[in-house]
């Protein structure tokens, strides 16, 4: 990197702006708590739930969490950004604080979860929608990889955390995850910024924004066919995600390998990911997005082309995992970013349909990529998304490539009656 850059690492870490830095760390410090959607079906069986009923708790949680993304969308375009978080993790304290007290009472129970899931999922369109407008233009792309590698480093961190907690009481997990939401909550009341360009009064220029309704929004969403290029290709790429991430370790014991060969797997992936890539998007924001997206998803479908020889080597784990990694750093903050991209009249509800169909996406993809690994087996599973994965990268060109910018027309000189040729 030349010294001449804005784009390297430690350039943009010191240009990032101190309120990007407060929001960042309270996503960390909200994601180091999150334990509902990994830890509930262990511990509503460990309380002697049936593993059904734990089941529906868990998909109760993720109904909540796809409206959580759409209601985010709209509290944060009426409201702002800090406002909507504040709001909803002062609500999501109690609620998942609660869960054990209610644990036996099922209908009770499966409404505190699905309000849980909601409220949780509801502070996310918020918190992109506040690093796109804290974040300097020239450095987005990098604020949406920190923002991911914040999450994941509280995702990796989290079941550490988790395994100390269960020891001690199990009760305790999500007493220590609604401290975490209300801690988030306070940080983000003082800390965050009051006003926001969100509830369109004005840009950052101080150019007025006409207000929009929903209705006009969203009809502009539907017309809009590059935006709704991008949606499927990340409705596939997150399908694809969810559903590899399910069969991963079934296929691994199904070929005969230890489990630990899985757990090696994981910790790879998010050391690789945690430390590799603000220095991978340094060099991704160089290149158009579409490139991004689309090399990116290639990338991904050679490691699920490895993976389907597990069968043959533990080695095609291991690099499948790298390439694996690889393609989401390579696609992942550039697609990230998009959205926030757009005018800020449209931008919160932009984000939160992103948000609601990645949602609708997770939910469906084990389940569905569980099935065709049963029906079909390893290597036919593995090869279904390595081409679903190609597809998406090949609507990425389309979705994320910017139209031509028309060529102002010059406007003919008025002829002067009289004058001679």
């Amino acid at each position: 990197m030349t010294g001449d850059t804005r784009t390297g690492v430690f350039a943009v870490l010191r240009s990032t702006p101190a309120p990007v830095r407060y929001l960042l760390g309270g996503m960390l410090v909200n994601q180091l708590g999150a334990f509902v959607q990994t830890f509930l079906i262990l511990y509503l069986t460990f309380r002697g739930t049936s593993v059904g009923f734990a089941g529906v708790c868990l998909a109760a949680y993720s109904v909540g969490a796809i409206f959580g993304a759409m209601l985010g969308g709209e509290l944060t375009h009426r409201f702002g950004g800090r406002a909507t978080i504040v709001t909803v993790m002062t609500c999501a304290a109690p609620l998942v604080a609660s869960i054990p007290l209610v644990s036996g009472t099922p209908p009770l129970l499966l409404a505190v979860i699905a309000l849980s899931g909601l409220s949780i999922q509801a502070y996310r369109p918020a918190a992109a929608v506040l690093l796109a407008e804290l974040m300097p233009e020239e450095h987005k792309v990098m604020g949406f990889s920190m923002m991911r590698i914040a999450l994941n480093m509280g995702a990796a961190v989290a079941p550490l955390i988790a395994a100390v907690v269960i020891q001690v009481n199990w009760d305790l997990l999500f007493w220590l995850d609604g401290a975490t939401a209300a801690l988030w909550a306070l940080l983000a009341f003082v800390l965050l910024p009051k006003q926001t360009t969100t509830r369109h009064d004005a840009e950052p220029g101080g150019t007025p924004v006409p207000a929009l309704s929903a209705r006009e929004v969203y009809g502009k969403l539907i017309r809009d066919t590059r935006f709704l290029c991008y949606l499927v290709a990340g409705v596939f790429g997150m399908m694809i995600y969810a559903g590899s991430v399910a069969v991963l370790p079934l296929n691994i014991v199904a070929a005969g390998h230890p489990v630990g060969l899985y757990s090696t797997v994981l910790v790879i992936s998010s050391v690789v990911l945690i430390t590799c890539e603000l220095k991978i998007t340094t060099y991704i924001v160089r290149i158009p997005k579409y490139l991004a997206g689309l090399f990116g998803n290639l990338v991904s479908a050679v490691a699920f082309t490895l993976y389907g020889l597990i069968a043959q080597h533990p080695f095609f784990v291991v690099a499948g995992a790298l390439l694996a990694v690889s393609g989401l750093m390579i696609h992942g903050p550039s697609t990230a970013a998009h959205p926030a991209t757009f005018p800020v009249e449209v931008r919160s509800r932009y984000i939160a349909t992103k948000e609601t169909l990645s949602g609708v996406a997770a939910t469906l993809g084990p389940i569905l990529g569980l099935y065709l690994w049963s029906e079909f087996g390893g290597p036919a599973f593995w090869g279904f998304c390595a081409v679903l994965s190609v597809i998406a990268g090949s609507m990425h060109i389309y979705g994320l490539k910017q139209p031509p910018v028309p060529e102002p027309v010059a406007e003919p000189e008025p002829e002067v009656v009289g004058e001679r040729p």
